[in-house]
């Protein structure tokens, strides 16, 4: 196990908010990331579906990398298939609904707290239940941003498009009062420059990454399984496309040398 990687994946880019945070928490772990390119976005999509697509990645992960543990860094997978998937595998497998949840009650100081994602993320209830599982008495804003992922996919993360639409969907969320915004997908970390000059400086903007990858570092310690002293990545695609590793590389900082596509289909 102590040499094995650990397996990323979400339904596009986004998942890389996920890889960029793990790297800096353990810097020494091997990273394998898959994105589905082929069949985003996964808001859309059935429970029945999105269960389908996680338990065919995570085949993937499995028999062909050997990981040791599983980030689901998509959050509708997390929301509709993460208890399907850890009766199913064996290896330990997290999602980002709770770490981000987490940090939210952490940071609010009212206890208005703003979720925003996709239409599967926001409708399954998720995150709502687990704030208030923290907090029974926060006070949740939920809203659905359906175009925020093709914003990202294409590239439109500032500019005047980018802010309108941004600005339209937050616009609800403002006139209650939220003081904490959490991003209840990460695709919309890479929108960040542009949500903070539409929601001002006095709203925390929760990003769950970064509390996803310090609950992984506790959940590999409590499993008994070992850090790999070997650091190193490798990326996957469902579709390969010259914009997600040029995307890719912009967000990561960093040179990517390969992206394979894979038929993950079969799996």
């Amino acid at each position: 196990m102590k040499h094995r990687p650990i397996g990323i994946f979400d339904s596009g880019l986004g998942g890389l908010t996920v890889v960029k945070a793990i790297q800096k928490e353990l810097p020494q772990e091997r990273l394998v990331y898959f994105g589905d390119t082929a069949r985003i976005p996964y808001g859309t999509k059935s429970p029945d579906t999105i269960i389908r697509y996680s338990r065919q990645i995570i085949r993937f992960l499995l028999s062909h990398e050997k990981v040791k543990a599983v980030v689901v860094a998509c959050n509708t997978s997390s929301a509709w298939a993460l208890e399907a998937v850890r009766k199913e595998f064996k290896v330990p497998i997290l999602g980002v609904i709770e770490p981000g949840a987490y940090a939210a009650v952490e940071v609010t100081r009212n206890g208005r707290i703003g979720v925003i994602g996709t239409e599967g993320t926001v409708y399954s209830g998720a995150y709502l239940k687990e704030i208030h599982r923290l907090m029974p008495r926060a006070k949740v804003i939920s809203k659905a941003c359906p175009l925020f992922v093709p914003l990202v996919e294409e590239g439109k993360l500032t500019g005047p498009v980018a802010e309108t639409v941004v600005r339209e969907y937050l616009k609800p969320l403002l006139k209650e009062k939220i003081d904490t915004l959490l991003l209840g997908c990460t695709h919309y970390p890479l929108l960040k420059k542009t949500i903070r000059k539409v929601v001002g400086e006095r709203v925390k903007i929760v990003d769950s990454a970064d509390e996803t990858a310090r609950t992984l570092h506790r959940n590999l310690e409590a499993y008994g399984v070992e850090l790999s002293g070997r650091g190193s990545g490798k990326y996957y695609v469902s579709d390969l496309s010259r914009k997600f590793k040029e995307n890719a590389q912009r967000f990561l900082g960093r040179h990517i040398n390969r992206v394979e596509k894979v038929l993950i289909e079969k799996y």
